[in-house]
């Protein structure tokens, strides 16, 4: 892998194996208002997408502003009651340390909702390590668009060819892709074999897995 200046985490699902938690969440939310569970491949689609994109489809009829607030909000309390004693992802801390050593700028994009991204961060011990944090809600289009990676990029001022991703869902690994950036899946949400179709650079399970292969990441090293 050529070298990198870089690195663009997403949240869910990539510094924490926490998408049961979003599962269990929204089957909460979707029993409560009678709605009807999408199919196994419409709920792949919408993982990793934004919460505008999400609750119209999954009430199928168009929301109002004010109502994707609302419904966000409330599915958001019931995640954030779950949340209590998560923990990063194995070797996550230890990779974060080699890339502030290797001076790598670090930044967050994630389409998790406002409210959920601190509370997230600040369980796993992280939310001072981000030299930059982009919201879906910031950029005019959702991934799997590149606007929320090409914003990230922008905010730590680096060109994206200098950027890598870390992604644990299709539609992360489309933007990235699209944003013109290399991308390292994490096989939490997807399967390994699953996500070699969405063509990454480098699928791992686990940030071990990742420090153990520092030789091909940082070839001076």
């Amino acid at each position: 892998m050529q070298p990198f200046t870089a690195a663009i985490f997403d949240m869910d699902g990539t510094l924490l194996n926490n998408m049961p938690l979003y599962y269990a969440a929204f089957r909460i939310f979707i029993e409560r208002h009678g709605l009807r569970p999408p199919p196994p491949f419409e709920a792949i689609r919408l993982i990793g997408m934004r919460q505008s994109d999400i609750f119209p489809a999954l009430f199928g009829r168009t929301l109002t502003p004010e109502e994707i607030a609302h419904y966000s909000a409330e599915a958001g309390t019931i995640y954030r009651e779950m949340l209590a004693g998560v923990t990063p992802l194995p070797g996550l801390l230890r990779f974060l340390d080699l890339l502030e050593q290797r001076q790598v700028r670090i930044a967050l994009a994630t389409s998790a909702p406002r409210d959920n991204v601190a509370p997230t961060l600040e369980a796993l011990g992280i939310a001072d390590r981000f030299a930059a944090i982009t919201l879906g809600e910031e950029v005019p289009r959702g991934k799997p668009a590149p606007d929320i990676f090409l914003e990230a990029a922008q905010r730590i001022e680096r060109p994206a060819e200098c950027c890598v991703v870390f992604e644990d869902s299709f539609a992360g690994i489309a933007a990235a892709r699209a944003a013109g950036m290399r991308c390292i899946a994490l096989a939490t949400t997807h399967s390994a074999d699953d996500l070699r179709a969405a063509d990454p650079d480098l699928i791992v399970a686990d940030y071990d897995e990742l420090l153990r292969m520092t030789p091909l990441l940082f070839p001076s090293l």
